[in-house]
């Protein structure tokens, strides 16, 4: 996951769900997982979002130093000054992580964010408790801010799905997609989630071609999910390989890859859920490569050849 700033703008990930769903744990183990990736963490409010002890370095008023060169900020009610100040203050950090309120609609914050020059969406996640977040959508009080969230989302995390039967969580997981129609879901108990997954989703790196996702704290992470690397020839009609990989029944989490346009100059394609962007590849990308990213149950191969199609004949080969 390289810190890819195209136009020296900051990459933003907005991590929303409403209270008790487990964004805490995530921030967490993101921080853990930063693999010399230097973040800055946005938080509400420390009491909130307590950071692991462990991870601590040192302490400045409303900053906390983590170790691997990250950075956590507690930002109240001053949000949008806390991230004009932060590139000045730290212009080492590559990504920033921001995580809502539990009461924070995350694609009206997302909206704001791009407001500012110097930031970018790079996606929209929100978290939901399978236990609990059909009773907390039809509350009177919190319903329209849960199915707004939901509605916002690019990646849903349904997590502790440890707590439900089989039956529950697989009507959970079908009505969460009547809700967000839009997104990918995945499945977690205790916010094990592969970074890969969260982070860098519409980076305009050169794709990461590991054979291997893992999740901290999770030894057997790999298996959940697979990683597929795909040849692609220079005549694919990029914005049409995104509808397909982004369709409903792919089981595609994610997909991001260098292609070629015909006129010599690379474009970067990001596929997360079903929505799709293109942008102008990095210099010296080389073009005809895909990753396509899945859970292991629900990543239909044959539909992802099929997105290939008929433009295109390619081999499909574990990456």
């Amino acid at each position: 996951m390289s810190g890819a700033r195209p136009g020296g703008r900051l990459p933003v990930t907005v991590i929303g769900g409403y209270l008790g769903t487990g964004k805490t744990t995530l921030v967490n183990r993101l921080l853990r997982a930063a693999d010399g990736q230097r973040l800055a963490v946005l938080v509400n409010d420390f009491g909130a979002t307590p950071i692991d002890r462990d991870l601590i370095v040192s302490s400045d008023g409303d900053t906390l130093e983590i170790s691997g060169g990250c950075v956590c900020c507690s930002y109240g009610s001053d949000l949008m000054d806390t991230l004009m100040a932060l590139p000045g203050q730290r212009p080492d950090i590559e990504r920033v992580v921001l995580e809502t309120s539990g009461v924070a609609l995350p694609g009206m914050v997302a909206s704001a964010v791009t407001l500012l020059p110097a930031y970018r969406i790079d996606g929209i996640v929100v978290m939901v408790d399978v236990e609990t977040v059909r009773t907390m959508a039809d509350d009177a009080y919190l319903g329209d801010t849960i199915t707004r969230q939901l509605d916002a989302a690019d990646l849903v995390i349904a997590n502790r799905c440890d707590l439900v039967d089989e039956t529950s969580l697989q009507e959970t997981l079908a009505w969460l997609a009547t809700q967000s129609p839009a997104a990918r879901l995945i499945p977690a108990t205790r916010a094990e989630i592969a970074p890969d997954l969260l982070l860098g989703l519409r980076d305009g790196a050169a794709p990461r071609l590991s054979a291997t996702l893992t999740t901290p704290g999770a030894p057997d992470a790999a298996s959940l999910y697979d990683s597929l690397q795909l040849e692609v020839p220079d005549d694919v009609d990029a914005a049409e390989l995104g509808r397909r990989l982004g369709a409903p029944g792919t089981g595609v989490l994610r997909a991001k890859g260098i292609l070629n346009r015909g006129d010599g100059k690379p474009i970067a394609l990001h596929v997360v859920g079903q929505r799709f962007e293109i942008d102008a590849a990095p210099p010296g990308a080389t073009p005809g490569k895909l990753v396509v990213i899945g859970l292991r149950a629900r990543l239909d191969r044959e539909a992802v050849a099929r997105a290939l199609q008929p433009s295109l004949s390619t081999s499909l080969r574990k990456a």
